[in-house]
């Protein structure tokens, strides 16, 4: 944002801090009460509006625990048609429970994957509809105060952390910079491959972590494309033109890993989980066609790819792959963040012993 549109919108940024501030004030003296529950809830999310990583740090987490543990997912399933609690089915669409939600449904069968606006009544229908749920993660829910995790973990990018930014509409903070108090474990995503350990140290100096507050560094890697429709591989070659449609908040690092193979791109930009409808599809096949090479692919994130996922008849003749991507820990830190949430999991007299 240029820095005089900043300027003139800071004044409704202080006044919204003032309010989110008061808010906060309440629930810390429990004037405002936060519902606990007796089971281990983990809480992943951020003080920004997007681009954090957080959906794939929610795999993080998930793949860790199932198998061992059975686990449920809740979120409020943003921009989904429907209203109220939902457990996600086979016959579910996108529209019924979100672009994350049906991303981790179709990724990780076998889970709970729920969602509801009121995560205070969200928790007990799980546990009502799956009482062998032993462990919820709360996708998205660190603002959400009505409901107090046991173990709260907060992310922020390395190119934009919260220290640097500035509350809305000025910035892309929805919650005060004070709120990372309430974090346990702060992750900083999608840092370069090869941050050092004065960069590191640096920014730990810049985010000013609590005693009691863990650290951790992640970057940005992707797997192997796939076929959407058929879950084929494929290899994207130097000198392929890749047409990258795109629903995201931060397209930037897809475009270096495409640049990163030699490969060109064209991108087809939509606003971060924007639904997609038959008008987009024709809009995507006829941008397509008019690109006039022989090596040329469609290339979507996983959350678009579970917002196309219902227009198979009009896009399954096309040469249309989804490309995966996961964090991977810094400073071979990963056993160590792995240990922490299993020590917290199994604090729970609940839950067995694994780890």
């Amino acid at each position: 944002m240029q820095k005089k549109i900043r300027y003139t919108l800071l004044p409704i940024s202080f006044l919204y801090e003032g309010i989110i501030s008061w808010r906060n004030k309440l629930f810390d003296k429990k004037i405002f009460r936060s519902a606990t529950f007796d089971i281990p809830l983990i809480c992943i999310g951020n003080l920004s509006l997007g681009g954090t990583g957080k959906t794939p740090m929610v795999e993080y987490v998930v793949k860790m625990l199932r198998g061992k543990y059975n686990v449920a997912t809740l979120s409020r399933g943003y921009k989904r048609k429907t209203r109220g609690f939902f457990i996600a089915n086979e016959n579910s669409e996108t529209t019924d429970i979100g672009d994350e939600p049906m991303q981790l449904y179709k990724k990780f069968p076998g889970i709970t994957v729920a969602v509801d606006e009121d995560r205070v009544m969200g928790i007990p229908k799980i546990l009502n509809d799956k009482p062998k749920t032993e462990i919820i993660i709360l996708d998205d829910a660190f603002q959400h105060r009505q409901v107090s995790a046991g173990l709260n973990i907060l992310l922020t990018e390395c190119d934009r952390l919260y220290t640097d930014d500035y509350l809305l509409p000025a910035g892309n903070l929805r919650d005060t910079k004070r709120s990372s108090r309430r974090a346990d474990i702060i992750i900083v995503t999608k840092c370069k491959s090869n941050l050092t350990e004065d960069e590191k140290k640096g920014i730990i100096k810049k985010l000013k972590p609590l005693q009691k507050q863990k650290i951790y560094f992640t970057t940005i890697k992707y797997e192997s494309p796939h076929r959407l429709f058929t879950k084929e591989k494929y290899t994207i070659q130097p000198g392929t033109l890749v047409f990258l449609i795109c629903g995201i908040a931060n397209p930037q690092k897809i475009e270096e890993e495409i640049k990163s193979k030699g490969a060109q791109h064209k991108m087809l930009r939509f606003n971060d989980h924007h639904i997609y409808n038959i008008t987009d599809v024709k809009k995507i096949k006829e941008e397509f066609s008019k690109i006039d090479t022989p090596a040329k692919i469609i290339l979507t994130t996983e959350k678009d790819a579970s917002r196309l996922l219902k227009f198979q008849n009009d896009l399954k003749s096309l040469p249309l792959f989804v490309l995966p991507m996961y964090h991977e820990f810094l400073f071979e830190e990963s056993l160590e963040f792995e240990k922490s949430i299993f020590e917290f999991v199994e604090s729970f007299d609940s839950v067995k012993k694994v780890y």
